[in-house]
């Protein structure tokens, strides 16, 4: 499964507790995506438009 098929099939899972260990797994996934990386302290990912 490519990484991007990995993203659809995670967002179609975004509800209820799951929620933000999705979004983070989601992000780690764009970035990979991109081969870019993002600061925990950036308010604003520019790799990903997170």
């Amino acid at each position: 499964m490519t990484k991007e098929e990995q993203i659809v099939q995670l967002e179609s899972q975004l509800t209820g507790d799951m929620f933000m260990d999705l979004k983070d797994e989601i992000h780690r996934l764009k970035l990979e995506c991109v081969g870019g990386s993002c600061s925990i302290d950036d308010p604003e990912c520019e790799t990903c438009g997170s």
